[in-house]
């Protein structure tokens, strides 16, 4: 989904553009005398501007992954490593935008953010504590975003997850990112490359933002099926391993879900309010696209869930009947082993005959009156004889043998 074609740059009054009917301009020229927000924390922010040390009493490094002021074309119109200096710029163009982006800040420079553009407390804590759900909240003239980024590892065949929020009011945009993903600093060169379309103000920034979002879902869409292709394979060659991966992948599509249905109220409520407050035609065709985009990634996410249950339950028959298999075998040389025993049994039972009539009468005593009668020898060979009949008779009868 491309952002948005270079058109003819036009001046963009902020006093006449709402951003979707949540933002109102409140910024004044400061030639006017109006231009204090709120007293105390106005004297704050420009006690931290004359600060000659340059530091805004921030511990270890500063969060600032870019900073830039805009002027009303859509043009680039400096650069900022301090948040001092963005806000000085800022003031100093009535019309302009700033686009603030940070990586993991700390309370200290959020609530710097929060004094000079009044951004609310409830806001501003959802953005340090962070492990929001994907949501649009409107505080008074300032629109509080959430949005959960994915990213596919195919190294680990992993899927990586990290928050993005975004305040975005009638002249800045500040992005806050707690993870590795996404990648605005595309966004914002392909935006500046366009810039009738950062001309259209705040709102374009927003919609940019969320498109890169759904965007970078496709691999992450990729990668998983894929995965699933990988794992139906595993299922029906026999892997040991491929129960503990079917959970894993499950959560990861479950994590994807609870990133992708909230979503779809965000973009919801952003086209309800782009309706309502008469946004361009054109930027609603834009936020229309991307809530096409994102109802097809919720229908695939939606259609995994589904295909891993099924592999799940395939996999829970196959296991079933592989031990079913392991078993009937192991009974089946249970039984072997027993017919093997019996068949012992019965042949040392009818060997002991014969050996215990040859015991006793090799005992070798003198009085042993059998041992002297002419009969002895042959009827003793008659009674082994006999008797090992006898037995074999029985154990074949009893199919011993």
């Amino acid at each position: 989904m491309s952002v948005l074609p270079a058109r003819t740059a036009t001046a963009r009054t902020l006093r006449n553009r709402p951003l979707l009917g949540a933002l109102r301009p409140r910024r004044p020229d400061p030639a006017s005398g109006a231009g204090r927000r709120l007293g105390s924390a106005r004297h704050d922010v420009d006690r931290l501007d004359a600060d000659p040390s340059g530091r805004r009493d921030l511990p270890g490094r500063s969060s600032i992954v870019e900073s830039a002021l805009y002027d009303e074309a859509g043009r680039r119109v400096a650069s900022f490593t301090r948040l001092a200096d963005t806000f000085r710029e800022l003031r100093a163009h009535p019309g302009g935008m700033a686009w603030i982006g940070l990586e993991r800040p700390d309370e200290n420079e959020l609530a710097s953010l929060a004094r000079e553009f009044d951004l609310h407390p409830l806001a501003v804590e959802d953005a340090i504590v962070a492990h929001q759900r994907p949501k649009i909240e409107r505080y008074g003239e300032t629109l509080f975003v959430v949005l959960h980024a994915a990213r596919y590892v195919d190294q680990t065949e992993e899927v990586e997850f990290s928050e993005l929020h975004v305040f975005v009011g009638p002249d800045f945009v500040v992005t806050v990112r707690h993870g590795a993903c996404p990648d605005l600093s595309g966004v914002r060169t392909h935006l500046e490359a366009h810039p009738a379309m950062l001309a259209r103000g705040p709102e374009s920034v927003l919609y940019a933002i969320v498109d890169r979002v759904v965007d970078d879902y496709a691999p992450v869409v990729a990668g998983l099926d894929a995965d699933i292709d990988e794992i139906e394979s595993e299922v029906f060659d026999g892997d040991a391993a491929v129960s503990r991966r079917i959970y894993e992948l499950s959560r990861e599509v479950v994590e994807f879900q609870r990133a992708v249905r909230p979503l779809q109220r965000v973009c919801a409520s952003l086209a309800k309010g782009a309706e309502k407050y008469q946004v361009t035609e054109e930027m609603q065709a834009y936020l229309r696209d991307v809530a096409d985009h994102l109802t097809e990634v919720a229908d695939r996410v939606e259609s995994f869930r589904a295909a891993l249950r099924d592999i799940l339950t395939v996999n829970a028959t196959l296991v079933a009947q592989r031990q079913n298999e392991e078993m009937t075998h192991l009974t089946e040389v249970s039984i072997r082993q027993g017919e093997e025993v019996k068949k012992i049994s019965g042949w040392a039972a009818i060997l002991f005959a014969p050996t215990l009539v040859g015991t006793v009468y090799g005992m070798n005593f003198d009085v042993m009156p059998e041992t002297h009668w002419s009969w002895g020898y042959p009827a003793a060979l008659v009674a082994m004889l006999g008797v090992s009949v006898a037995l074999f008779a029985v154990f074949r009868w009893k199919r011993w043998i």
